[in-house]
């Protein structure tokens, strides 16, 4: 329905009248379908005022396409406040405004159309209970005309124009950031041009760890101990800078961009659990690259149920021996300690009897890659996400020291472990916005310079507009990323908002990376392509840090809490 009687098949402009006031009126109609998604679903998931969880396993489409509405309303807000902070300092230029159009006309059709959960799954509103009279709070001038004007083949076409004009912006539209951050984000895009691209293809295809020679030169950048505080020999920045920094690396090579992440999740374990002596042993060495750390927590028949783990610790005098096997660690064999999780009270069988350990090991070469007594292990061939190659540990008897039981206290490691996945779910979103942006990198030029039918395939309605989806969802991802960031920044609880930006953030990493792949066609298949790693490293995204199933659960668990 158009909007104060506004033709909405535009032939000039491509963006529509009031823009602004559209989107600000689609705010509060979309939150009205929410609080109604809540409402339903929460009265037939609870017993008793409470969410039970059998009802929450049994209906998990309904509470995980709520935790889907949930996240692209939240999406919706933070791109409104992107719009509105560009447009008070003279920075809503005619890209963002379009960024901004595209992604609101899009989503709001799929709230009311159907919001794709994965490629095979669509949730449509009447799966979360919703009537037709329940969706009637979208049936007003600003949605509709957002709907049928916003995300036209015109604005898309006009996206990609200005896209290939503004080809040396570092982003496509601002991102909304200060100065200083921006700084940040051209030193390392900088550095991923010059030390990453290169090679990072090469790495992939032979399988390769990163060279130690990139990791000393992040290490003198500052990356490992950027967000550790001064006092421990870190330099105290903020959440945010991090995750521009794992963006930009991230969209030279995950892996490269993930080695970061290694070492912030460590030292988050070690200042929330931590004692003070293991904070000055350890966090100096972690945020100068001195020591290295690895994640070992899943277990072969465990996967997300952390809980149930069996890797069992006993007492050794005033040490610990520590007994049993981990899948899917990754960067295990180069690295000096284990952040590992293990049982300590046998008599348990939930995460209550589960303690975290700062677990020393001699880092190993590639003739022998775990020489420290009483582990072993073995490496698992991967897809793609190769640069720190991931691995199978045994542990027989291996030794810890007592010092070395994460804050001294047994039973708090599953505690701990929940303390830093805020961190780790807006790292695992910043890497999936870098992940799309290297798609969309690699892509555009390959449609610039490849040559069909007489001109060039950006020149086809039909690439150009997968271009321009590229380019809006990756500012969507984000934006609700940095909102996450800014939150944790602030001392905030953000599980929900972190949770929210790895979900949106992997799917769109992946979306990005097929439909470059496509753009590519026959030679998107071929290995020699960067587009076809790309593809493989985006995969993990969905599944590591929280799967997107357990992630939209834990989502829905706190909405409805």
């Amino acid at each position: 329905m158009p909007h104060d009687g506004q033709d909405i098949t535009m032939t000039n402009a491509t963006i529509l009248p009031g823009l602004m006031d559209l989107t600000a009126d689609a705010i509060p109609a979309v939150e009205a379908v929410l609080n109604r998604a809540k409402a339903l679903v929460g009265a037939e998931l609870s017993v008793d005022g409470k969410v039970s969880a059998a009802l929450l396993e049994e209906n998990q489409t309904a509470a995980h396409g709520l935790a889907w509405l949930a996240t692209y309303v939240e999406a919706l807000r933070q791109m409104q406040g992107w719009a509105e902070r560009l447009q008070g300092e003279g920075k809503f230029g005619e890209v963002e405004q379009l960024i901004h159009q595209i992604a609101f006309g899009e989503y709001l059709w799929q709230i009311y159309g159907g919001i794709p959960m994965s490629q095979g799954e669509i949730l449509r509103l009447q799966d979360i209970g919703l009537t037709q009279d329940d969706q009637r709070a979208l049936m007003i001038p600003a949605v509709m005309t957002l709907t049928q004007g916003g995300n036209s083949q015109a604005a898309r076409t006009r996206l990609v124009e200005l896209m290939q004009e503004q080809s040396a912006n570092i982003t496509v539209g601002a991102s909304g950031l200060d100065d200083e951050l921006e700084m940040i984000r051209e030193q390392f895009r900088r550095f991923s041009v010059d030390r990453v691209l290169p090679d990072a293809h090469d790495w992939h295809l032979k399988d390769e760890l990163i060279p130690l020679e990139i990791i000393n030169e992040l290490a003198e950048m500052g990356v490992f101990g950027l967000t550790i505080p001064e006092e421990y020999g870190g330099f105290g920045l903020s959440k945010t800078s991090m995750a521009v920094v794992s963006e930009e690396l991230s969209r030279g090579y995950i892996g490269v961009g993930s080695l970061g992440t290694r070492s912030e999740i460590a030292a988050e374990l070690i200042l929330c659990g931590g004692t003070e002596e293991q904070k000055q042993k350890w966090l100096p060495g972690i945020a100068s690259a001195e020591i290295l750390p690895t994640a070992v927590f899943t277990e072969p028949n465990t996967g997300s149920d952390l809980g149930s783990l069996r890797t069992r610790a006993v007492k050794d005098g005033d040490d610990w021996k520590i007994t049993g096997n981990k899948t899917w660690i990754t960067h295990a064999a180069r690295t000096h300690v284990m952040t590992l999780l293990a049982r300590t009270d046998p008599d348990t069988t939930d995460y209550r009897g589960l303690s975290m350990f700062l677990a020393e090991k001699t880092p190993g070469t590639d003739d022998a890659p775990f020489p420290t007594p009483g582990m072993s292990g073995g490496e698992i061939e991967v897809l793609g996400y190769r640069g720190m190659k991931e691995y199978e540990l045994a542990f027989d008897g291996f030794h810890v020291d007592g010092d070395n039981l994460l804050g001294g206290t047994e039973g708090q490691g599953f505690k701990q472990l929940m303390q830093t996945f805020e961190s780790a779910r807006i790292q695992t979103a910043a890497r999936a916005v870098g992940v799309a942006q290297s798609a969309l990198d690699i892509s555009m030029q390959y449609a610039i310079d490849r040559k069909q039918f007489g001109k060039s395939l950006i020149a086809f309605p039909r690439v150009s507009g997968k271009l321009a989806m590229m380019a809006v969802e990756i500012m969507v991802a984000r934006q609700l990323t940095y909102f996450s960031a800014r939150e944790k920044d602030e001392d905030r609880r953000c599980d929900l908002e972190a949770g929210m930006a790895k979900l949106l953030g992997a799917r769109v990493a992946w979306a990005a990376a097929d439909n470059g792949l496509q753009i590519h066609g026959g030679n998107g298949f071929a290995l020699e392509y960067a587009i076809s790693r790309v593809l493989c490293d985006a995969r993990i995204l969905n599944i590591f840090e929280g799967a997107a199933e357990i992630q939209a659960q834990v989502i829905a668990r706190r909405l409805l809490g």
